[in-house]
């Protein structure tokens, strides 16, 4: 009878701590711990009482569908396979044996990818680069694709925004890029692939992985990292930009998503400006009305980024990009905080909010510009923050929240945010702008997602709950730029 009584008054005292909980939630979780702890029950629990748990919870409830959604979505032009494998085990499968660290900006040979690989995996630094023999190269992808425990992954972001979007039941999604077997197979049933985007032969991008301590030789991996390498010809000169727009007329999309400008720096100078042209030309053969989202890549040619600022943005209703992708654009078309060589750490918010504000003032849609330009996603790490020009987009709040839980749930792995996996790294409080007064804004893990205003500019800001222990990070931006689309409803003009 008295352990009855017992666990009878212990749960009475839960249900009154509850009632507080539900009573004051503004109380900070420490104040619910010890008072959760002088009432000798034990360790609090780590759910819903800590900053992740509560700041989980209160997305969950402002995460609402959009009242228009979009049924078919297209989306092209970059696709691959990504092949993942142990760079050493690769190596030594094709022979080769450590000899002196060298790079080579273009890998003419095996001995060219042995060099180049020794020479990053010495200093653990991420590397990506072209291999121009198409024959050796397929020899290499071949090994590798062949080899125990190879892993094979959709690849290139338009496939892996496709991926993302066909996880919806209700969405039909178009997926143009070049597609081989492996990739046709890989690519969920809800993907539909026109018949001129299938090819015999798979593009492969060869990832080669290697651990933090790995030795091979004289070389020894600082931290762990990858070096990437591939003869991608197709996407690099954007072959299948007109299959995708000679089929959206059959199709018959509501929003259009397009990646793989980035692509294009393996190409010359003059063919850079050649495609470039063409692509805006069929840009804007895509009918009005229906919106246009531009998936930023890694880029490391100031020239190309600034032509896509001047001849690209104008011709997109909304771009999705990460910190390293915004400062690039800042300081290739002499934007604000474009002296900034890199961010230190966690990009500050008042610094990306003025290059968000420059963006959408400066390139995108105002009464005296021809722009179609009115939404930017970005995405760090630690936060994401969606700008919007007034008047064109809704349920913006919702589509944040969206794309960090994605973010949280898929680099975890798991089906919903685990609260005891990730941790809440965004700055406590931040300035919403440097370049003007901004306002001082202090987190609070209960209202996660923060609006402000500016100039006819609309911004909204969630912090990210991050894995601890990431399972798989690639294409994290891709998906979460996809989610985020998923949530918005775009206001006919």
């Amino acid at each position: 009878m008295g352990l009855w009584r017992g666990s009878a008054c212990a749960g009475f005292l839960a249900l009154a701590v509850g009632c507080v909980f539900l009573l004051e939630p503004e109380l900070p979780g420490s104040a619910l711990r010890s008072l959760w702890s002088s009432l000798r029950l034990g360790p609090a629990p780590p759910g819903p009482l800590s900053p992740e748990g509560r700041l989980a919870a209160a997305w969950d409830a402002l995460i609402v569908q959009p009242a228009r959604r979009w049924r078919r979505v297209a989306v092209g032009v970059n696709a691959c396979v990504d092949v993942v494998i142990s760079g050493v085990k690769l190596l030594q499968a094709l022979g080769l044996s450590p000899g002196s660290g060298r790079d080579h900006a273009v890998l003419h040979s095996r001995s060219d990818l042995e060099e180049a690989f020794v020479y990053f995996m010495g200093k653990g630094a991420a590397a990506e680069r072209f291999f121009s023999d198409k024959e050796t190269f397929h020899d290499i992808a071949q090994t590798a694709s062949e080899f125990p425990g190879a892993q094979h992954y959709v690849g290139g972001n338009a496939a892996l925004i496709g991926q993302r979007f066909a996880a919806n039941a209700d969405l039909k999604v178009l997926l143009c890029g070049p597609i081989g077997p492996k990739l046709h197979e890989l690519l969920d049933d809800n993907v539909f692939v026109p018949p001129e985007s299938l090819q015999e032969v798979d593009e492969f991008h060869l990832i080669l992985e290697y651990l933090a301590g790995e030795e091979w030789g004289p070389f020894k991996a600082p931290h762990a990292n990858r070096f990437i390498f591939s003869h991608d010809l197709s996407n690099g000169a954007m072959n299948m930009l007109e299959v995708f727009v000679s089929s959206l007329e059959e199709f018959q999309p509501d929003l259009v998503v397009l990646s793989g400008l980035h692509m294009m720096e393996g190409q010359s100078k003059e063919l850079q400006r050649k495609r470039l042209l063409e692509v805006v030309t069929s840009i804007s053969d895509i009918p009005t009305g229906i919106p246009i989202h531009l998936e930023l890549a890694s880029m490391t040619n100031r020239e190309l980024m600034s032509s896509i600022v001047h001849q690209v943005f104008p011709a997109v209703t909304s771009l999705g990009l990460n910190e390293q992708e915004l400062l690039f654009l800042s300081q290739s078309a002499s934007g604000p905080h474009a002296s900034l060589s890199s961010w230190d750490g966690v990009p500050d918010v008042g610094m990306v909010s003025d290059i968000l504000f420059w963006i959408l003032k400066e390139h995108g849609r105002s009464k005296t510009r021809s722009s179609d330009l009115t939404r930017i996603h970005f995405h760090t790490l630690v936060y994401h923050i969606l700008a919007t020009v007034d008047g064109h987009w809704a349920n913006q709040l919702a589509a944040v929240a969206a794309g960090a839980r994605v973010a949280g749930t898929q680099a975890c792995a798991t089906e919903t945010i685990d609260a005891s996996r990730v941790s809440l790294r965004a700055p406590q409080e931040f300035m919403t702008s440097h370049s003007e007064s901004g306002s001082r804004i202090v987190l609070n893990p209960n209202k996660p997602v923060v609006e402000w205003h500016r100039e006819g500019i609309t911004f909204h800001f969630t912090p990210v709950l991050v894995c601890k222990d990431p399972i798989r990070t690639v294409g994290l931006g891709d998906a979460i730029s996809a989610e985020g689309l998923f949530y918005s409803e775009a206001h006919p003009d």
